[in-house]
């Protein structure tokens, strides 16, 4: 690969035999480069292809600083193998975006708590959010810096979308809010409080997920209609779970319009 512009010491823009050009980051991979000068590969960490302009844009590379990545990528390290996920390149990107923007924050004192319910993911998802608490505690000590208790929430929706397919992270929140009010529905409709460390209860919060991506981006199931016979025989049956269905279509019908 043959460097071609320097975004920092460690982001640089390089083209390689196929004329295929790739930002590549590592440590010191830009540095001293002069334009045709050859890439040390060894130094690569991660490489994004040029068609990531379609989703960022790629001159926003030279305004992160070289510590931002170096942190994202062992936060990366670290986040994968615990959650069995795989960040693609614009999620890695995005997740770099976030770090490079808390640690000025955090420089200058400000926290942008902004009533992010803490509560609610960590108890939707516990492992995300827990994995999430690790990788704050990392970067403050890499940093030497106090990130606010907020980012953890915040670093927990970059985890989910890393496992989600390409979801964006608005789309992240607005199901994380949507999931906690059928939550809210289901356990005053039953009088009942939810164990979020319940096997049930993570299938639930799973299925949830899966229906509250479909309603969100607007795409359909690919489930056949339920039978009416048997719908009637379950609403007969059922009374105080078809109250609670009714109420909770009612909530995301509402929600969802809202979005």
């Amino acid at each position: 690969m043959k460097f071609l512009k320097n975004f920092n010491n460690n982001a640089a823009l390089v083209v390689d035999d196929q004329d295929v050009e790739w930002i590549v980051v590592g440590n010191g991979v830009g540095f001293g480069k002069h334009k045709g000068d050859q890439i040390d590969e060894q130094k690569i960490e991660r490489r994004f292809v040029a068609t990531l302009k379609q989703n960022v844009d790629i001159d926003s590379f030279q305004d992160l600083k070289p510590q931002s990545f170096a942190i994202t990528t062992q936060v990366v390290h670290l986040v994968e193998p615990l959650l069995k996920v795989s960040f693609s390149d614009y999620q890695y990107f995005v997740l770099a975006d976030h770090i490079d923007f808390a640690l000025k924050r955090a420089n200058d004192g400000i926290d942008v708590d902004n009533g992010t319910v803490r509560w609610e993911v960590k108890k939707l998802f516990p492992k995300e959010f827990q994995a999430a608490t690790k990788a704050v505690n990392l970067i403050n000590s890499t940093a030497d810096v106090t990130l606010p208790k907020s980012e953890v929430v915040f670093m927990t929706y970059h985890f989910i979308n890393a496992g989600s397919d390409g979801s964006k992270l608005q789309e992240t929140i607005k199901i994380t809010k949507l999931i906690s009010g059928i939550i809210d529905i289901v356990q005053y409709q039953f009088q009942m409080n939810l164990d979020p460390e319940s096997f049930n209860y993570n299938r639930f919060v799973a299925h949830l997920r899966a229906l509250m991506v479909q309603r969100v981006s607007r795409t359909s199931g690919t489930g056949s209609e339920l039978d009416q016979s048997l719908l009637q025989l379950m609403i007969a049956k059922y009374p105080q779970a078809y109250a609670t269905v009714e109420r909770i279509d009612t909530f995301l019908r509402v929600s969802v319009n809202r979005c």
